[in-house]
């Protein structure tokens, strides 16, 4: 099976391209995603034909856990779409377990910088899902806010928004390499209030249109980027009050840009590469 390994801001990806969708996915992530023994890397990529858009994306993180959305990866994706020939145009149609999303192409210094319309955000505690008390947190423009959530003896506040998948959005007054991710991290993923799990993401504002993030990924961990978190802070800044329609966002492997008015659709941008190519003898059929 040959691949290609793919990255965004340091969120790093092996692509596999299959006409039938009849692999064993999950145990290929496995192997494949593991840094030691495998390729290496945060999620798997499978590029299949679809009968709705002009292709279809499956991710699989790297626990071997199927992820509902991945801005990220849809750049990548798109990225070697665009690269290899495969497809040439400006505007191309992913079909997405989460939906179809389209992707805007311009070229930038000869580089493909692609921006995709990453959905609405869903903000109804029962369809991200997350089990909320009631009486506890803020209700602002629809998005429970505020939310007090204890984790290792710390309180941290929570703000729930999906852009497909389940996101928690910590805004901190102090420099985000100074969070203990990697301890309330994962107790906040499989919190039991969170019946998919859900991602983290510690945010601290700069000014209206820039913030810096760290994010704790569903399935993986922390990571240096996460297309889909992006989204969900410039939704949750942008109904807190804190951020404005446009916002960069600062990540340990670079820079993301997500646009949100309010209304509609989120849309991000950024640029994306391909790595190397090489081929996997190691794979089995379901």
């Amino acid at each position: 099976m040959d691949f290609t390994k793919v990255q965004s801001v340091g969120n790093d990806f092996v692509l596999v391209e299959s006409r039938e969708d009849t692999f064993d996915w999950k145990s290929l992530a496995l192997a494949m995603c593991d840094r030691h023994y495998g390729v290496g890397s945060d999620g798997l990529l499978v590029l299949l034909p679809s009968f709705k858009a002009d292709f279809r994306m499956r991710i699989f993180n790297a626990d071997g856990s199927e992820a509902e959305a991945c801005g990220n990866g849809l750049r990548c994706l798109v990225h070697h779409l665009i690269t290899t020939g495969m497809a040439s145009s400006e505007m191309l149609s992913i079909e997405t377990f989460g939906g179809i999303r389209i992707a805007q192409v311009a070229l930038i210094n000869s580089s493909p910088n692609i921006k995709i319309g990453m959905g609405i955000p869903i903000l109804e505690p029962d369809e991200i899902p997350v089990e909320i008390d009631s009486d506890l947190g803020d209700h602002i423009c629809g998005m429970i806010a505020n939310y007090p959530v204890e984790a290792n003896g710390k309180q941290v506040k929570l703000n729930f928004v999906s852009m497909g998948n389940p996101h928690a959005v910590c805004f901190i007054d102090d420099a985000v390499a100074d969070f203990p991710l990697d301890v309330i991290g994962p107790m906040i993923e499989r919190n039991l209030m969170f019946p998919k799990r859900t991602n983290l993401e510690v945010v601290r504002v700069v000014d209206n249109g820039n913030v810096e993030m760290r994010v704790w990924e569903r399935g993986v961990g922390e990571t240096l980027a996460c297309g889909t978190g992006a989204c969900a802070v410039a939704v949750a800044g942008w109904i807190l009050g804190r951020t404005g329609n446009r916002l960069d966002i600062t990540l340990p492997g670079g820079q993301l840009t997500a646009n949100w008015s309010g209304q509609g659709e989120v849309y991000l941008s950024g640029q994306a590469e391909t790595v190397f190519t090489g081929s996997w003898l190691k794979y089995k059929r379901d």
